[in-house]
């Protein structure tokens, strides 16, 4: 009687260890990490350009459904997939990387609906400005990682801004203010 009430009591506080879990912050694997922006040319097309260097940390804590992210573009690694172009976004019209060579997104408002995140409320500062903005988390995922065995996670996330907002009006409205930013993160717990 006595060692099934003991293993009935360990198991409770195995339990409630795991309900008390701490959060656990991941860094941004720099392979798997790319912030994406869309924005419509001229009414002719969505143009689909991407930085290639996205780095930053991102705290998850399930058990509390809390969480944050601090994540940094670097402006100078725009890929339009043209040489040309890049230099132009990179211009004082734009993104004016030589003043700005980062932007920055940082939220401690991480929102859960169940067990999964599943929005991010935060400021996004681009080329100076900072405004609040809302990633809406479209897929989340955290496990072993199948190859390295550490724990990893992954999402990808999406919000919607006006250039103008962040001081990038020019053309605006023959090609579009609105601007869709898609962030895709795949990042480990290095501890």
């Amino acid at each position: 009687m006595k060692s099934k009430l003991l293993i009935a009591l360990f198991a409770t506080l195995g339990m409630s260890m795991t309900a008390i879990a701490a959060p656990v912050t991941y860094t941004a694997e720099a392979n798997h990490t790319f912030a994406q922006f869309e924005y419509n040319h001229l009414g002719y097309s969505n143009q689909t350009s991407r930085f290639n260097t996205v780095t930053g940390t991102v705290t998850v804590d399930p058990a509390a459904k809390k969480g944050s992210a601090d994540i940094t573009i670097d402006t100078k690694s725009v890929d339009t997939g043209s040489a040309v172009f890049n230099g132009h976004i990179q211009g004082e019209d734009f993104l004016s990387t030589t003043q700005f060579p980062t932007a920055t997104f940082q939220s401690d408002d991480m929102i859960f609906k169940g067990d999964k995140p599943v929005a991010l409320k935060g400021v996004l500062t681009l080329k100076g400005v900072s405004k609040p903005v809302t990633l809406n988390i479209t897929n989340f995922a955290c496990k072993k990682h199948p190859m390295s065995g550490v724990d990893a996670c992954g999402a990808n996330a999406e919000t919607k801004v006006k250039r103008s907002d962040f001081g990038m009006a020019k053309y605006v409205p023959a090609v579009g203010d609105d601007v869709t930013i898609l962030i895709a993160i795949e990042a480990v717990n290095k501890q």
